[in-house]
C-alpha cells in the first residue's frame, strides 16, 4: 500500500485518543516519513521516534515486531518454554511497550520474566544467561533523545541477536498483512496465570555477587580507592541503582551523586541530549565535581550500556576522555595488572570492532595478547566470547567499540556500564597510588605507543530520501575510490560488503568477516579511515584515524581527512 493508503487505514482503527489526535494533525510530509515504510531491524534492533504510524514507535508497531519473534520461537519447537526476559528504560512508554511485549508472547503460550521498574541493558544480558531464557527484549533507545524508544531482541547467550535469527525475525514481521489483527489478552490474568512472572531484587543480588569478579586488585581499592574522589551521573536513566550498590560494594566511598540526574525522567530535562559521549551531557557533573574537587566525573547513557568519562586536569578544569582512549585505559591496566599478579593467561585475547583505535592492538602487542576484530555490533564480540568458551583457543579478557562501549567479565553479553564504572575507578586509583591521575595515564600510553588520534563524523540524513542519499555515498565511495587522503597513499582497502582487502599493487584477498556495508582504507604510515551507514539511526559515519609522534601533527592530519571526505562527498 501506499503511505496515504496506511494513513487512512489507520483513521479508521481503534486508536489510543493520542494517537489518534497526531495522526489527524499530521501534514502531508509527516504522514509520508510516519507511513512510508515500517521501521527496520538494524545491528541491534529497532529504534525511532515515539508516534502514530508503522515508522514510529508505538504500541502497535511493539505488537506486531513482537508477534515476529513470537513466530521465530513458535517455529523452535519445545525451546520456546524457555521464556524470554524482558527489561525496559526510563523512556516514555517504555514500561508500557515491555507489558505488551509480554502480553503478545503468552497469547503465544511463551512465558516471559519482566522487570518490576526499570534496569540497565546488562541487567537485561546477564538475566537470560541467568534464568537460561531462549531470547530478551530490552525496550530502550539507549543515548537518543526524549522523542526516541526502541526495541532490541538478544539471543539465549545474552548477545544481540545474530544476524540470521534477525532476518529470520524480519521475514516473520513481513508475513503479517494487517497490524491491526494482532489482539492481546489479559495482561493481569498472564501474571496471575504465572506465565509473566515478575523479577526484581532476586535477580539483582546475583548480578552484584558476579560484578565482584570485575575488580583485579581488591588491597589497591581498600587502600587508594576509599579516597578517590568521583563524581557519577546516570542522566536521569538506568545506572543509578545497580551503579552505586557497585560502586559502595567494592570500597569506593566518596562518590558525589548529581542528584537531579539520579531521578528517572523521560523528558530528560537537565539535558539536551543524555549522550556520555557529549560534554554537554557533563555540565552538571563539571559543576558538581568542581564544587567537591572530584578526581573523575563519570557518567552512563540511559540503559547503562555506555560510560563517558571526565577526567581533571592539573589546572583544575575537567577533560573528556574518547571512547577509545577509555578502551585504551582500560586495556593497559586490564593486562598490566594480571601480569604482576601472575594471572594473565598465555592464550589471553581482546576484541575490538574494526572501527576502534590501533592503539590497543599496539597495547596488546606489547604484551604479547592476541587482538581480533569484529565488525560493529556488540553481538560480534559476544560470539567470540562464546567460541572460545566451547573451543578453549583463547581466554576472553576485553573488548570494546570506540562507541564508549566495554564488557570486562562476560556474564554479560553486551556492552556493561556498571563493569566500565567499576573498573575506570579501579584504574583511577592506580594511578592515585603512582601519585598521577587518569589524565596522567592516558599521556604516559601516548609516550609509550605514539599518538593516536581519533574522530568519528555522524552526517545525519533522515526523511524518506535519506537512505537513498546515504546508499549514493556507500557507492560514490566504491564506484570512485579514493588512492590517497592528506598525500598519503591507501596501502589497503577493504570492502567488508564485497569481502575483498585489495593491496595498493592490485593483490585481492577475502576477508573473513560476515558481510556489512562498511569501507576501510589504511594508509601507508599506519593512519586508516572508514565509512559505514549506521545500523540504528538515519546516518552514514566516517571514522578518522590518525597516527603520528606529535599530537599536533595527529590532529592536524584529522582536520584534513575531514575536509577531504566533506569535498568527496558533496
Amino acid at each position: 500500500m501506499s503511505y496515504q493508503e496506511t494513513y487512512e487505514q489507520w483513521l479508521k482503527a481503534d486508536l489510543p485518543e493520542a494517537l489518534m489526535a497526531e495522526l489527524k494533525a499530521m501534514d502531508e510530509k509527516t504522514k509520508e516519513d510516519a507511513f512510508y515504510t515500517y521501521l527496520e531491524f538494524g545491528t541491534a534492533g529497532q529504534r525511532g521516534l515515539i508516534g502514530a504510524g508503522i515508522n514510529r514507535m508505538n504500541i502497535f508497531t511493539v505488537r506486531l515486531t513482537t508477534e515476529g519473534l513470537a513466530r521465530l520461537m513458535d517455529s523452535k519447537g519445545d525451546a520456546k518454554k524457555r521464556g524470554v526476559a524482558i527489561a525496559y528504560d526510563s523512556r516514555h512508554f517504555s514500561k508500557d511497550f515491555a507489558m505488551e511485549t509480554a502480553t503478545v508472547l503468552a497469547d503465544h503460550g511463551i512465558p516471559s520474566f519482566v522487570y518490576d521498574s526499570l534496569r540497565p541493558t546488562p541487567a537485561l544480558s546477564f538475566t537470560i544467561r541467568e534464568l537460561h531464557t531462549l531470547t530478551g527484549v530490552m525496550i530502550t533507545a539507549s543515548h537518543n533523545p526524549a522523542p526516541y524508544n526502541g526495541y532490541k531482541v538478544y539471543g539465549e547467550d545474552g548477545g544481540q541477536m545474530p544476524p540470521e535469527d534477525a532476518a529470520k525475525l524480519t521475514e516473520y514481521i513481513r508475513q503479517i498483512d494487517n497490524i491491526f489483527s494482532i489482539k492481546t489478552g489479559n495482561t493481569d490474568q498472564y501474571i496471575a496465570d504465572g506465565t509473566i512472572t515478575i523479577i526484581g531484587e532476586d535477580i539483582d543480588s546475583k548480578y552484584l555477587e558476579n560484578i565482584k569478579s570485575v575488580t583485579i586488585n581488591q588491597e589497591l581499592i581498600n587502600q587508594y580507592g576509599k579516597d578517590l574522589s568521583l563524581v557519577f551521573t546516570p542522566l536521569h536513566g538506568t545506572g543509578e541503582m545497580l551503579g552505586r550498590r557497585a560502586l559502595a560494594q567494592a570500597g569506593f566511598e566518596k562518590i558525589a551523586m548529581v542528584e537531579e540526574q539520579a531521578i528517572p525522567d523521560p523528558d530528560f530535562t537537565t539535558v539536551k541530549s543524555p549522550n556520555p559521549e557529549s560534554q554537554e551531557a557533563f555540565a552538571l557533573a563539571e559543576k558538581l565535581g568542581k564544587e567537591v574537587g572530584a578526581d573523575m566525573l563519570v557518567a552512563t547513557d540511559p540503559d547503562a550500556d555506555r560510560i563517558g568519562v571526565e577526567v581533571r586536569l592539573p589546572n583544575g578544569q575537567y577533560q573528556p576522555l574518547s571512547g577509545n582512549q577509555i578502551g585504551a585505559i582500560l586495556a593497559k591496566y586490564i593486562l598490566e595488572a594480571h601480569k604482576q599478579a601472575g594471572t594473565l593467561p598465555t592464550n589471553a585475547a581482546l576484541v575490538k570492532s574494526i572501527v576502534s583505535t590501533e592503539l590497543v592492538t599496539k597495547i596488546a602487542e606489547s604484551y604479547d595478547i592476541a587482538m581480533f576484530n569484529v565488525l560493529t555490533g556488540f553481538k560480534f564480540i559476544g560470539e567470540k566470547i562464546q567460541a572460545w568458551e566451547e573451543n578453549h583457543e583463547h581466554t576472553y579478557m576485553f573488548g570494546f567499540e570506540e562507541s564508549f562501549g566495554y564488557l570486562i567479565k562476560p556474564f554479560c553479553r553486551d556492552k556493561d556500564a556498571i563493569q566500565a564504572l567499576l573498573l575506570i575507578c579501579e584504574v583511577a586509583a592506580y594511578y592515585r597510588s603512582l601519585g598521577k591521575s587518569l589524565y596522567d595515564g592516558i599521556q604516559n600510553i601516548y609516550a609509550e605507543y605514539g599518538f593516536f588520534v581519533e574522530k568519528t563524523v555522524s552526517v545525519t540524513l533522515a526523511g524518506v530520501n535519506g537512505k537513498e542519499e546515504i546508499s549514493k555515498i556507500m557507492s560514490k565511495f566504491r564506484d570512485n575510490q579514493p588512492t590517497a587522503f592528506d598525500g598519503i597513499s591507501i596501502s589497503l582497502a577493504e570492502d567488508f560488503q564485497k569481502l575483498t582487502a585489495t593491496s595498493a599493487d592490485g593483490t585481492v584477498e577475502k576477508l573473513t568477516t560476515p558481510p556489512s556495508d562498511v569501507l576501510k582504507y589504511h594508509l601507508e604510515e599506519g593512519s586508516w579511515i572508514a565509512v559505514r551507514p549506521s545500523g540504528t539511526e538515519p546516518k552514514i559515519k566516517f571514522y578518522l584515524a590518525a597516527v603520528a609522534n606529535t599530537e599536533a601533527a595527529a590532529n592536524n592530519k584529522i582536520e584534513n581527512f575531514e575536509k577531504e571526505i566533506n569535498a568527496f562527498i558533496k
